[in-house]
């Protein structure tokens, strides 16, 4: 029988929130309407027939015969739309025979049997609503920049006491850590016990906490600080020897005792959380997403003001997709762990989180562990630098003051560096990005922008030396800085040119914040060039990749009268070029050959006086997978619609003995010097290797790719992981989005050049294969 039910909330025409609120208050389980979802409620739904509402933009049917759980387990797994589902009621509920309803009705032709008018309530005032879809949460004010904070965690484990929090967060006012933005003080795994009150309610452990959790947030509060607690989205906490209650089926009644509390803060774990494979303490493949159980608790929280949200879900399913509309943080990735190794694997995992930082939405690299004494001050500023400029939240994870430890001066002064704060709570709110890595000489370049025109820049010395090194400016977009400061050397610098030399430590940092800049490619001729009557020598000319196919482009202060001609040398040693420039010209174009580097110079002789000349870079030439030759078990596969781009393909299965080779004409102009040159490199690559179970040990988010080109030996370059969409459930499972790094690769000569990629590094067994490649642009 058809029937037609009418509600004032759907009189729009197109799709809007309205979608998201289902039309009765009984347990039920709900869809927008997209791809495959109709016929995948006719076949999960029991009982009733699947119901059309909000002008056939959704799709809803009770959980009858079946618990929401179960219904929501059988949408997720057969649609190709899983995170459009969103349910209502506790996981454990059925549908009751008769659903409670409000006044709301709305037009819509199903095949539910029987008539009536159905009900709709507003779905975030549910108790126990599943909404694995979200519209981008109404920003609430939380966590504008990246809270700062302490956690107990990393030097207490699941062993806090009341004592432990006391001290330790006097002590973020008594060391001046307060008033530099660290406020959050959070009690993490091991306050509560094993069950419940007879009410049911979360309580905390009488022993270790006497005086209550609502006492210990006056505590916090009357220092002016806010309070921070910990549970988890499973039947019981991450603590193992203990068994200690989770929040699982009691979202709503756990966040009312939160607020009770006066909780400011609430950190979410997901540790025995699997019901389909019997709650294991880890799950790093689940049968669902973990983002309905999440937001469960959002909504429930939503009923109380505004607190901090942090998901910790341990970066399962790419929670940068959906963790935004629900929290204000999330983990990228599995626990930090007390060694310098987790600081690589980690910066591997936040390469495709970085575009989804912003205010309110903050990728979490994990606790700090500054002042835990497992690392140098060195590689603590590192840590801290990149904690930093990522925009991750900053909690202290080290004892600040407890009965026998007391942070480290060392540490303590990483931990307030003014500047390096700064560039986590800048108002801009943009993280720093991967620029340029160089495996084999081990270190790696990031940058970023910030409020004001400045520019954030960071150079990681991997190696476990001290040594000098140096980055060129163009590779930060940057040609000049007016100043430069260098954070952890402490020293400003103005007037540099084309690039900044440093001395960093053995697993140092050199952190810049650049200011009063010029774009990369730009050189005034007051600042980069000297004169000698009507001559100009331009130096510190940099070019990423050796080339005769450079563009200069010459302005002149004036426009020229009549029609003349310049004198142009570049490199300045070769003979001079006749550049003819028309009448009335401000500016004229050449073309020009530059080597590699930043020692280029050009000579101009120019009666006609000139203010600046810009270097524009070849854009070279595009290989794609399909015009690899492979060899061994390697393969092309095709990628879905509009992934893998731009060829919609990709090679992968490439190690030492399967590979890909394909040859590249270059013409080498007889002025460069030498029978070989240098040409930068660009590759676009996929790699979705993620580092869950491997991440206690050596697991680094990482692949090796190796290119060898005319026999040569192979350059290696280390890449991180790419993917940007779910390993679980994601279009190509995360393996078809690429990512670019590029290199110079020296040894090209004239003629025909053999390039053959694949994994020839030995360095790393646990590294077997290479990424995925999609390409690659060989520049000039």
């Amino acid at each position: 029988m058809t029937t037609t039910t009418t509600s004032v909330l759907a009189t729009a025409t197109a799709c809007g929130a309205s979608v998201y609120q289902i039309p009765m208050t009984d347990a039920a389980c709900a869809a927008k309407i997209s791809g495959n979802m109709t016929s995948v409620f006719d076949t999960c739904c029991k009982g009733d027939s699947p119901v059309k509402y909000d002008s056939d933009c959704g799709i809803y049917c009770l959980a009858q015969e079946q618990t929401v759980a179960e219904l929501t387990d059988c949408l997720q797994s057969k649609s190709n739309n899983y995170r459009d589902v969103f349910c209502q009621g506790k996981q454990n509920a059925t549908a009751t025979v008769a659903a409670t309803t409000t006044k709301t009705t709305s037009t819509s032709t199903n095949t539910h049997s029987g008539t009536g008018t159905s009900t709709s309530t507003n779905a975030a005032g549910v108790n126990g609503v599943i909404r694995a879809t979200l519209d981008r949460r109404v920003q609430d004010g939380v966590a504008q920049t990246p809270p700062m904070g302490w956690n107990t965690y990393n030097h207490y484990s699941c062993s806090p006491n009341e004592s432990i929090v006391h001290s330790n967060a006097k002590a973020l006012v008594d060391l001046g850590l307060a008033d530099l933005g660290y406020r959050y003080v959070t009690t993490d795994c091991g306050w509560t016990v094993a069950d419940r009150t007879a009410n049911g309610s979360l309580t905390w452990n009488e022993t270790i906490f006497p005086s209550g959790f609502a006492a210990l947030g006056e505590y916090i509060h009357d220092l002016g600080l806010l309070f921070g607690v910990y549970e988890d989205a499973g039947i019981r906490t991450c603590q193992v020897d203990i068994e200690q209650v989770g929040s699982l089926y009691h979202e709503v009644q756990d966040a009312d005792t939160f607020a009770s509390w006066g909780v400011d803060a609430l950190k979410y774990d997901n540790c025995f959380s699997d019901a389909a494979t019997g709650y294991p303490n880890v799950e790093y493949t689940p049968s669902t997403s973990p983002r309905a159980r999440y937001a469960n608790m959002t909504n429930a929280l939503s009923e109380h003001r505004a607190v901090l949200f942090q998901i910790c879900e341990w970066g399962v399913d790419f929670p940068a997709l959906w963790a935004p509309s629900l929290g204000h943080t999330w983990r990228i990735g599995n626990d930090i762990i007390p060694a310098w190794r987790a600081i690589f694997r980690t910066l591997n995992q936040a390469v495709p989180n970085t575009p989804f930082a912003g205010a309110g939405q903050w990728p979490d690299l994990d606790m700090l562990e500054v002042g835990t004494n497992v690392l140098t001050i060195a590689e603590e500023q590192t840590h801290f630098s990149m904690w930093a400029i990522l925009k991750s939240p900053l909690t202290i994870g080290g004892a600040l003051k407890d009965e026998v430890t007391s942070i480290g001066e060392g540490s303590l002064a990483v931990l307030k560096n003014k500047a390096a704060i700064g560039f986590n709570q800048d108002a801009l709110g943009v993280s720093a990005v991967l620029r340029r890595r160089w495996t084999e000489e081990g270190y790696e370049v990031w940058s970023g922008e910030l409020e004001g025109r400045r520019i954030v820049a960071a150079l990681i010395n991997w190696n476990d030396v001290e040594r000098e090194l140096t980055l060129d400016l163009p590779d930060v977009g940057v040609q000049y800085a007016g100043t430069v400061k260098d954070v952890w050397a402490d020293k400003v610098v103005e007037g540099v040119q084309t690039s900044y030399t440093s001395t960093v430590a053995p697993h140092g940092i050199i952190l810049l914040e650049l200011s009063n800049t010029t774009q990369a490619g730009t050189y005034s001729a007051e600042r980069f060039a000297t004169k000698s009557g009507n001559k100009l020598t331009f130096s510190n000319i940099y070019a990423n990749t050796t080339s005769s196919k450079y563009t200069i482009s010459i302005a002149f202060s004036r426009a020229s009268g009549s029609a003349t001609s310049i004198t142009l040398r570049s490199p300045v040693s070769h003979a001079p070029r006749t550049i003819r420039v028309p009448a009335s010209s401000e500016t004229v174009q050449a073309s020009i050959f530059l080597t590699a580097g930043t020692a280029n110079g050009i000579l101009l002789d120019s009666t006609i006086p000139i203010e600046s000349i810009q270097i524009q870079s070849p854009t070279g030439t595009y290989y794609g997978a399909p015009e690899f030759a492979l060899s061994g078990s390697a393969s092309l596969t095709t990628c879905g619609d509009g992934y893998c781009k731009p060829v919609r393909s990709k090679i992968g299965y490439l190690n030492i003995n399967n590979t890909a080779s394909i040859t590249v004409p270059v013409s080498i102009p007889s002025n460069a010097s030498g029978k070989s040159i240098a040409k930068y490199v660009e590759v676009d690559y996929i790699n979705n290797d993620i580092a869950l179970s491997t991440s206690w040990g050596y697991g680094s988010n990482s692949r090796n790719l190796t290119i060898s080109l005319n026999s040569g030996n192979p350059v290696r370059l280390e890449v991180p992981l790419s993917g940007r969409h779910s390993e679980l459930y994601g279009p190509g499972l995360g393996w078809w989005d690429p990512a670019t790094l590029g290199l110079l690769l020296p040894g090209w000569k004239n003629g025909k050049n053999t390039l053959v990629l694949g994994n020839d590094a030995a360095v790393d067994v646990s590294q077997t294969y290479a990424p995925d490649i999609v390409g690659m642009r060989v520049f000039g």
